[in-house]
């Protein structure tokens, strides 16, 4: 038989630009109450603050994020109503020239975090975190 993950919610919000500076805060108290510390604390904190800046920049102002644990994994998604992320940008695996103003936030999360998933489309984007919590 199949063991139920335990799943917490720790923050459902919707943001704007003038949220931006709190949902950092709330996330940052949540992860820390998940068990994230130190550096993978901050990690993860700088990576989801990149995605909802993102929302707010480039997808119609805001958004929303959860926050919550699954097992040992702390997940954090993004959702925006914006037109999508462009496909070159898509996989932000590449680092975008250094001349460029934008562009970044998507490769840095990827670089912060354990796991990045974007599904994107001209409805809007779903960015998810993920960062396994030390035992």
């Amino acid at each position: 038989m199949a063991e139920a993950v335990r799943t917490t919610a720790l923050l459902v919000e919707q943001f704007g630009v003038a949220q931006i500076t709190p949902i950092r805060h709330a996330v940052s108290r949540g992860a820390s109450a998940a068990g994230l510390s130190g550096s993978r604390l901050e990690d993860f904190v700088l990576a989801v603050n990149e995605i909802v800046t993102n929302a707010v920049r480039h997808a119609g102002g805001g958004g929303m994020v959860r926050l919550w644990v699954a097992g040992d994994v702390l997940v954090c998604e993004v959702t925006d109503h914006g037109a999508g992320i462009p496909a070159e940008r898509l996989n932000g695996q590449a680092l975008p020239p250094s001349h460029s103003i934008s562009g970044r936030g998507l490769w840095l999360a990827r670089h912060l975090v354990d796991d990045v998933e974007v599904r994107s489309s001209e409805d809007g984007t779903i960015v998810r975190l993920s960062s396994a919590v030390p035992d």
